[in-house]
């Protein structure tokens, strides 16, 4: 990958797109880890305003030191950066006392994962409507079109996807040749949604290089009967996800009516 062209061609297709929307820069939740810091570090190339955001709920604080440090490095380098605390753990406390009890906890704790993601999607979109702002996604390719490892109308809730045609591997390429802080760069990735220390590979069961080569040859066409071993299965783990996941990567389905049902008699 020819690195600093790739980098180059992102920032100005950035720029290019909010000069068009007639908005003023953008707004990103800071997570700590690797894609959040890219497309962060990406926003800010442009010159644009940015905006970031960090939204602890009952957050590691190595996640929250690493955000810190990293939009630190980032303010050092660009003066274009701002940043805000929003802490979101009493409003997620309140709802939880509210919310009725359910008899699945597994279901319950998934549910809770994501109305994180979508507590933290609301918060961006406050502050990106009252300054102006596009709300820059953070998801990768794998994710956003592989396994679909993301939270509809969470952090899947976004007004432009920069990074989404970059592998995972190519996200800490790109990273690494930023200068990206290295905690970050050897952070094991995680949606951090759950409150404790599992990791997206605890979660999804294969790591990224290994969801990437499964993504290829499931675009050539290949199935599990193809492989033998840990291939075999990892790509009935890919396969999983990606049927599962699937009503997210699509549009939402519209409901057509018959022209015919429509005209009176």
């Amino acid at each position: 990958m020819q690195t600093e062209k790739v980098i180059d061609h992102i920032t100005d297709w950035l720029k290019s797109y909010a000069r068009q929307a007639g908005m003023r820069g953008f707004v990103i939740g800071v997570s700590g880890g690797i894609d959040s810091a890219l497309t962060s570090a990406l926003c800010a190339r442009t010159g644009l305003e940015l905006l970031c955001l960090e939204m602890p709920i009952h957050q590691s604080k190595y996640q929250v030191s690493r955000a810190a440090n990293h939009i630190f490095w980032l303010k050092e380098n660009h003066p274009n950066v701002r940043s805000e605390w929003v802490d979101l753990t009493p409003v997620f406390d309140g709802l939880l006392e509210v919310f009725p009890s359910v008899e699945n906890e597994e279901d319950r704790l998934m549910s809770l994962a994501n109305t994180r993601a979508r507590l933290r999607m609301t918060s961006l979109y406050y502050f990106a409507a009252l300054q102006k702002l596009l709300v820059a996604g953070t998801g990768n390719k794998v994710e956003d079109f592989g396994v679909g490892f993301f939270t509809k109308y969470g952090d899947g809730g976004v007004d432009l996807s920069p990074i989404a045609d970059l592998m995972k591997t190519e996200v800490y390429e790109l990273a690494k040749f930023l200068g990206i802080n290295k905690e970050i760069l050897e952070a094991p990735p995680t949606d951090g949604l759950w409150g404790d220390d599992r990791t997206d590979e605890d979660q999804i069961g294969a790591s990224y290089p290994e969801l990437e080569w499964a993504m290829e040859m499931d675009s050539k066409g290949q199935s599990a009967q193809d492989f033998k071993g840990r291939q075999r299965e990892v790509f009935k783990i890919y396969k999983k996800f990606n049927t599962v996941n699937r009503h997210k990567m699509l549009p939402i389905p519209v409901c057509i009516i018959p022209q015919s049902f429509k005209i009176t008699s």
